[in-house]
């Protein structure tokens, strides 16, 4: 069965993983990076302005062979470039991208626009308009920030994509309760950082626990995990069995118990 869609606040869906491309770099390895996640089935990348790749990106969508309709491509305003604008922004990444649209553009962060929120959000709300990007939404943006969105927006972001694993949960829950609340969806970027940057913390033992009995590696756990609060996951890797376990990870559902194992764990950190 695999991952299914999750549907957006707008009436699309989107593939319930993602391939990130924040620390792969650029140039040829890059590109084979991503055109390896393709070929193995993911079929939704992320990239944005700051990471300088989406030239790769694009070039790696080329080489794959697969057709625009069936890859979700997001990108994001990173305001990394003094003075272009938000509109010159994206039709440079969409020309780098070698597409005529991307399916989700987002404001990177609030200082990404200077704190401007209103001014950019309109500036987002006509790109959607014109069909440059289907869908608009936001990043690293705090439930402040979301209210003082709403209260010039015509049309609410239809993600947030924020920092999300068992160390932050505590600290991200009241801003994923938010969104729920306003049919916003989460995406998670770095929910491997327990393993992959902070071994050797309380989450690692019920994580091994649940593998053991369920017989998955850890960053199946994590993925399984961050699946059960019902965000979208973008993660990466260069190995090819590592990314094939990512995908597994959608016939993978963790009980009540262990979710709640992982949470309590989480807060002793």
């Amino acid at each position: 069965m695999g991952f299914k869609n999750i549907k957006l606040n707008d009436g699309r869906e989107i593939p319930a993983i993602g391939y990130g491309t924040w620390k792969i770099g650029y140039g040829e390895d890059a590109i084979s990076q991503i055109q390896q996640s393709i070929s193995l089935g993911f079929d939704h990348v992320d990239t944005a302005q700051v990471y300088r790749n989406e030239t790769e990106t694009g070039d790696a969508l080329i080489r794959s062979g697969i057709e625009r309709k069936d890859v979700w491509i997001t990108t994001k305003f990173s305001g990394s470039v003094p003075g272009l604008s938000i509109r010159a922004s994206i039709e440079e990444s969409l020309k780098k991208l070698g597409v005529d649209y991307v399916d989700l553009y987002l404001i990177h962060s609030v200082n990404a626009i200077k704190g401007d929120i209103a001014g950019a959000w309109r500036e987002f709300e006509l790109l959607k308009k014109e069909g440059l990007a289907k869908s608009i939404g936001v990043s690293n943006f705090s439930v402040d920030n979301l209210k003082e969105l709403f209260r010039t927006a015509e049309v609410k972001p239809a993600v947030n994509q924020i920092l999300l694993h068992p160390y932050v949960y505590s600290k991200q829950k009241e801003l994923i309760e938010f969104q729920n609340k306003h049919n916003i969806v989460t995406e998670a970027y770095s929910p491997l950082i327990p393993i992959t940057h902070q071994p050797g913390g309380p989450v690692d033992k019920p994580v091994a626990e649940i593998g053991k009995k369920l017989g998955l590696e850890p960053e199946q756990v994590l993925l399984a995990w961050v699946k059960a609060k019902g965000a979208v996951i973008l993660s990466t890797s260069s190995k090819e069995q590592r990314l094939k376990r990512y995908l597994a990870v959608g016939d993978i559902d963790l009980s009540e118990a262990d979710v709640e194992a992982i949470d309590a764990a989480g807060r002793q950190h």
